[in-house]
């Protein structure tokens, strides 16, 4: 995955990073290196279900109660009960880790303020800086090089990795504690110390190109994210195209991106699931915007949530889908809360695109594939599209 910005949970990725679609909300598989733009994290009925909602929770429960009752870790047990199930995308998350997760999803989050992507050759490269963060105020740039943080060298990890050592994820690090990075710009190599602080995100961005072109970037799906691409089309200069970027968009909630989808169409299905063989539809709301002519922007970096919008949208005819394949995320997960509170999410089923299309593993293939100059294709391809029927 190097070459292009990764986005990642904030977890201890040496269990592995799940990226969960959950059940009526879709857990942000994003998050900025050292920040995290990337459900509510509950379950419909408001809170985090009971163990009970499948066979496989059951176990993963029993094996936690056992070692509590053994006085050994509940979350390790739980962890290798899950392992030893062989579900591809369960997870354990504690306690601390699961409450920075909603935090999230309300577009709060805790870090430095700065993206970061691995080169071919390994290094680490800082692609983005948030204003006002304090990566910001050390005076760190997009194209700057991250050497090392709190003396660990991290050219050829994984950016997961350097996620977790920019958010303290080990330590459940909180707002205030300090790291300290290495860093290069040209010929001259620092060090700066950060220290960590809450911050928000703007998960949509908007911008007008050139030739009157609307460009709609949706980084994640958190809470009023949905509503903000629907004021963003409905304040795009009138008859013009729409260019929605879902690059790098690895999820967020399923809730807001089914809004999204409701910006551009009058009702319908957006996507159908199975929770333990029990089929559910997701519908958008009526009174979408169905004349626009829309490109979706996509590759290997657009997962769960956002390939459950691509999907609607290339199904219902909507837009035309340029770029690469997606991820292949589309399976769905539920929440139980363990003995000590942490929480395990396993997996129930499946999501499909309006058409039946199963995604999980697959992914989305574009109208177009495009690798290299995407936004300039995808502009030609707006510009030769009409006004929808």
């Amino acid at each position: 995955m190097s070459g292009r910005d990764l986005f990642c949970q904030p977890r201890r990725f040496g269990r592995g990073a799940a990226l969960t679609l959950v059940f009526a909300s879709v857990l942000v598989a994003g998050a900025a290196t050292g920040s995290l733009p990337e459900s509510d994290r509950k379950s419909p009925q408001g809170g985090v279900g009971s163990a009970t909602q499948a066979g496989h929770h059951e176990n993963v429960a029993e094996a936690a109660a056992e070692a509590m009752a053994a006085g050994k870790s509940p979350m390790e047990a739980a962890e290798r009960a899950v392992s030893r199930s062989g579900d591809r995308w369960g997870a354990v998350y504690s306690r601390g880790e699961y409450e920075e997760f909603e935090e999230a999803l309300d577009g709060r989050y805790t870090g430095v303020g700065l993206w970061a992507r691995r080169e071919r050759d390994g290094r680490i490269e800082v692609t983005k800086v948030r204003a006002g963060s304090p990566a910001a105020g050390a005076g760190i740039r997009a194209g700057d090089r991250l050497r090392t943080i709190d003396g660990a060298k991290v050219d050829g990890r994984p950016v997961t990795e350097v996620v977790s050592l920019l958010r303290g994820d080990a330590t459940d690090a909180a707002a205030g504690t300090a790291v300290t990075v290495g860093l290069e710009r040209g010929t001259r190599a620092w060090s700066e110390t950060l220290r960590r602080a809450s911050l928000s995100t703007d998960s949509v961005t908007v911008r007008q190109l050139a030739d009157g072109i609307t460009v709609i970037k949706i980084d994640s799906f958190t809470k009023g994210s949905g509503d903000a691409v629907r004021a963003a089309v409905r304040e795009a200069p009138a008859a013009s195209g729409i260019l929605l970027d879902l690059r790098g968009n690895s999820g967020g909630l399923v809730t807001e991106a089914v809004t999204a989808a409701s910006a551009f169409l009058d009702g319908g299905l957006v996507a159908t699931y199975d929770v333990e063989g029990a089929q559910q539809a997701l519908h958008a709301d009526p009174g979408g915007d169905t004349t626009r002519p829309l490109v979706a922007l996509v590759d290997g970096g657009t997962m769960s949530a956002a390939e459950l919008l691509t999907g609607a949208l290339q199904d219902r005819g909507r837009a035309v889908v340029v770029g690469s394949r997606t991820f292949g995320k589309g399976s769905v997960q539920m929440p139980s809360r363990l003995p000590d509170g942490s929480v395990a999410e396993l997996t129930v089923g499946h999501y499909r695109t309006p058409s039946g299309r199963g995604v999980d593993g697959k992914g989305i293939t574009p109208d177009l594939d495009a690798d290299q100059r995407v936004l300039e294709r995808a502009e030609t391809v707006l510009s030769g599209l009409g006004p929808a029927s």
